[in-house]
Formats: C-alpha cells, sequence, structure tokens
C-alpha cells in the first residue's frame, strides 16, 4: 500500500472521528458551558487524556514500532510477536501499578495539576472524584497503543485509525442522556461523562484486539519478565513518550496555569478541539504512517528512500495545514460562533476562546513539522535527542506562560504554546540537516514557498469577503448559520486551489486530465545509490 494510500487512510479516520468529536463538543459546551462543572471535567478528561495524546497518537509507538520492526525484519513473525508479548505483559503490569498510586494520590496530584481550583473546595472535591472515575482510561488506551503498534507495523491502519471514533460515540450518548435528563452543569452531569470516558476506552481496546485477533496477530497475556527486548524498548520509550508528547505536556503546562483565572481552561479546551482536527488529520496521520515506513526502509538499507519520503510526507504535510492554520486566524470568531454559542455558552465566550484559537492557529504548522521530522529519529532508535528538544521547549513554554499570563491571560498560554512548537520543530529540522539525514529536494524547494503564497491569497480573500456572510451568521437558525460557515470554508478550498494552481504550487489541471485519461501520475522517484 502506498505512503499517500496510508495517509488517507488514517487521515480520513482521523477526520471522522475529530467530526464526530465536533458533534460531541458542541453538546458539552451546551451541556456544561464554562461554569465549575466544565472546568472540573475538563482537567480530569486531560488527566488520562494527556496519556492518550502521548501513548495512542505515536509517542510509546516510537520506541516499540522499530523495535516491532526489527524483530519482524531479523526473527520474523513469531519472533515478533515474541517482543509483542513481552511488552504487553510489562506495559499492563506498569499501567495497573501506576493507576493505582494515582488513584489514591490524587487529592494530592490535583493540588499540582490545577492549584488555582484549591480555592473552591466543591470545585476542587469535585475535579479529585471526576478524575478518579475517569483515569482507568489510560491504562485501556495504553494497551490500544501496544495493539495498534502491532497492526500499524504490519501495514494495517484501519483499524487502529477508526477506534477513536468509538469514545467520541460513547461520549455523545452520555451527553444526550445529561441532556433529556435536565442535567445540565450539574455534579451528576460530571459524573455521567467521567464514566463515559473509560467506557469508551473499554470500546477502544475491544476494536483493537479483535482487529489483532482477525489479522493472526493476537498477543495472549504472559507473565512479566524482564528480558532484553523490555530492557531496550522502555530506554527508548521514556524519552520517547517526552519527546513524542511534548506538545500536549505544554497544553498540560497551560492548564497548570489557567487554572488561576475563572473559565480559562475552558476557554483553552475549545481552542484546542479546533486546531486539534487539522492536527490530527494532517500530523497525526502523518507520524502514524512515516514511522513503520521509514523504518521498513531504514532495516532495508534504503537511506535514500527514507530521505525521500520524508520529502513527500513534508510537501503533503504543508500543502494542507499552511491554509487550514492561516484560514483557522483569519475565521476564529465564526468557528467559535457557529459550533459552539448555545445554551450555557454565550458570545463573551466566544469572543475569549476566538482569541485563543488564533494563537494556536499561528502554531499549528509547526506542531505538523514535530510530527514529520521526530519518525526520521525514532525509526533510528535515536529518542534522547528529541527528547531533550522537547524537554527545552516545554522550559520556553512555561517561561512565556508566565510572563504573558499576568497581561493576555489564557491567550498568552497560547502564545507560549505556539512558539514553543515551532522551535522544537526548527531544532529537530536543524539536526537532522546536519546529520545528512534529511535533504531536500528541488520539488520541495520550488513548491513550499509558492504553497506560502497560495495560503497567504486565500487568507486575504477570506478576510475581506468574510464580511459578506455576516447577516447568515449571526441567523437564529444553527442549520443557517452551520450552512454559512460550510459555505466559507468551501471557498477557503477552492480558493486555495486556484491560487495554487495560478502561482505553480501545484497543477490540478494535469492531474485532472490524466485521471479521466485513466493514468494517475508516478511519485517522483527518490535518488538512487546511496
Amino acid at each position: 500500500m502506498s505512503l499517500l494510500r496510508n495517509f488517507i487512510t488514517v487521515g480520513g479516520a482521523t477526520a471522522s472521528s475529530r467530526v464526530v468529536g465536533f458533534v460531541r463538543d458542541m453538546f458539552m459546551a451546551a451541556a456544561l458551558g464554562t461554569g465549575p462543572v466544565a472546568d472540573a471535567f475538563v482537567v480530569a478528561f486531560r488527566f488520562p487524556n494527556l496519556f492518550r495524546r502521548l501513548f495512542a497518537e505515536g509517542a510509546f509507538n516510537s520506541a516499540f514500532i522499530p523495535l516491532f520492526s526489527r524483530a519482524l525484519h531479523e526473527g520474523g513473525a513469531e519472533e515478533a510477536k515474541r517482543f509483542g508479548r513481552e511488552a504487553l505483559a510489562a506495559l499492563l503490569t506498569l499501567l495497573l501499578v501506576l493507576t493505582a498510586i494515582v488513584e489514591i494520590a490524587m487529592p494530592w496530584l490535583m493540588f499540582a495539576f490545577a492549584p488555582g481550583f484549591s480555592e473552591d473546595p466543591q470545585k476542587f472535591d469535585l475535579t479529585v472524584l471526576l478524575t478518579r472515575i475517569a483515569f482507568p482510561y489510560l491504562t485501556l488506551i495504553s494497551l490500544v497503543a501496544l495493539f495498534s503498534g502491532v497492526l500499524n507495523a504490519n501495514g494495517r491502519f484501519a483499524a487502529a485509525a477508526f477506534a477513536p471514533a468509538l469514545l467520541n460515540l460513547v461520549f455523545i450518548a452520555a451527553l444526550a442522556f445529561v441532556l433529556l435528563t435536565d442535567l445540565h452543569e450539574t455534579r451528576n452531569a460530571g459524573i455521567v461523562l467521567a464514566a463515559a470516558t473509560t467506557l469508551g476506552g473499554i470500546a477502544q481496546l475491544a476494536v483493537v484486539v479483535w482487529a489483532a485477533r482477525r489479522a493472526g496477530l493476537g498477543l495472549r497475556l504472559q507473565r512479566p519478565r524482564l528480558t532484553p527486548g523490555v530492557r531496550r524498548l522502555w530506554r527508548l520509550a521514556v524519552p520517547g513518550v517526552i519527546a513524542g508528547g511534548v506538545t500536549q505536556i505544554n497544553i498540560v503546562v497551560g492548564t497548570i496555569i489557567a487554572s488561576l483565572a475563572p473559565g480559562a481552561v475552558s476557554y483553552l479546551y475549545y481552542a484546542d478541539r479546533i486546531y486539534q482536527l487539522p492536527l490530527g488529520i494532517v500530523g497525526v496521520a502523518i507520524g502514524v504512517v512515516l514511522l513503520p515506513d521509514i523504518s521498513r526502509q531504514l532495516q532495508a538499507g534504503r537511506a535514500d528512500v527514507a530521505v525521500h519520503t520524508q520529502n513527500r510526507a513534508l510537501e503533503f504535510a504543508l500543502a494542507l495545514t499552511l491554509p487550514a492554520a492561516i484560514a483557522l486566524a483569519v475565521l476564529a470568531q465564526p468557528i467559535i460562533h457557529v459550533l459552539f454559542e448555545r445554551g450555557a455558552f454565550d458570545a463573551a465566550d466566544t469572543v475569549a476562546t476566538a482569541r485563543a484559537l488564533t494563537a494556536f492557529a499561528l502554531g499549528l504548522p509547526g506542531f505538523v513539522l514535530i510530527k514529520v521530522f521526530q519518525p526520521a529519529f525514532f525509526a533510528r532508535e535515536d529518542t534522547r535527542l528529541p527528547m531533550l528538544f522537547g524537554v527545552a521547549s516545554m522550559v520556553v513554554n512555561v517561561v512565556l506562560s508566565l510572563a504573558l499570563f499576568p497581561s493576555l491571560e489564557h491567550v498568552g498560554i497560547a502564545i507560549a504554546t505556539s512558539v514553543a512548537g515551532w522551535l522544537n520543530a526548527i531544532a529537530l529540522a536543524v539536526v537532522l540537516w546536519r546529520r545528512g539525514h534529511f535533504v531536500s529536494d528541488p520539488d520541495l524547494r520550488r513548491r513550499l514557498p509558492l504553497l506560502l503564497v497560495a495560503a497567504l491569497l486565500m487568507g486575504a480573500a477570506l478576510w475581506f469577503g468574510v464580511g459578506l456572510f455576516d447577516r447568515l451568521l449571526a441567523d437564529p437558525s444553527t442549520l443557517t448559520r452551520s450552512l454559512a460557515l460550510a459555505a466559507i470554508v468551501l471557498a477557503g478550498m477552492v480558493l486555495f486551489i486556484v491560487f495554487a494552481q495560478l502561482v505553480g504550487a501545484a497543477d490540478f489541471r494535469r492531474l485532472l486530465a490524466m485521471r479521466r485519461r485513466g493514468r494517475v501520475p508516478p511519485p517522483a522517484e527518490p535518488p538512487t545509490g546511496g
């Protein structure tokens, strides 16, 4: 299966999950608003969800997939499955012990995770309760990550990519119950949603375990043993988790600081949900597909093909991310207004959340570039250097957040997160270039500036044209507002395609003509030799 087809499979699955996630968040905004119950649930959800991002979206697999691929290449399927069983036993043991410790220590952990909540004892106690209910999700989703890694390393991406949508479907059912039983903004509403988090994890694990068994890749439980393979896994996994999850760790740092201001946690949460859509579709898809691909190419001794693969991945990523980032910055307020402004979520919440979204949007290309460059390190079993860059970016994030929060509040936190993301991406790129592990080819050097020009032209057109839809965006009908926003988004996509064609960033007319004749242009060939 081609790299592009795998991108489309994972990106399409992620897109469907994120679209369902938006439906979930629209229900949640109406049911919880941005009050104390909303803040408590956001923290309770983010605590285990941080680990979902760390594990399920590539950081654990940054260590597991290269080792699994090596076992598969050197010892065949049985050797790879043996290593998978050892990893499963060790991971499950660690997770059960960690979960027990965290459940007991939850009140003390909350003082560190959301210190501002301690000023409101009821809010603090509710946050502790909800987080205890939701925290078993960590064990479930970490096991999902391991089974997903086994499937991905064998070129099977669909089941693992579609599994996250199940969590959102369980959430939607829980929110429907909250709304139908008139539990809006109540303690019981938070309890229902926290329980839905764990139930969603059970559903996801069931799907990937079933898919692995169906593919002949099932892993049975065995007694945990500290084998050489497990030792190597942990040596790579710890720095890999920090490196691969630094964007999410930065968001958690922002949550800690934002807890000092009423509503700030919720503003950042809803803004984060919006920009996570393109980051999930593009960045996560690239991270998931690129790592096993590059690992296989390096195991086969084809470093030249690995570099070519990264060039195409970078080109593909920025062709989607640059216009998305500019559109989110320009359309932040209409997007938040249409998606969330209803029920307990009012106009002031829209303005505050839109400002955070604009700041996050400026960092979106940087976040995606991290997903493009890190696999080149991970595939070479180097997780240490990305970890060091990740730690450095966290320091930058904390310092900037603390410096900007007094004057800009939650927007300062979003700005700090974006700046830290860009610095991390630039550092990764520079080191790869110096080591000779990434060299931009002529196609990439020619197209990237033209893609940026096309995206800026699209942004300018949206800036001047969005006023034409003001009346429709303010219409009392949710359907009318949604259709107006969809029309604006569609217009932006069309404008980008037109401008990309005009400036020479892409030749869509040639592609369409070849498709009508039944021929698809082959990808550019990588350099020979090496």
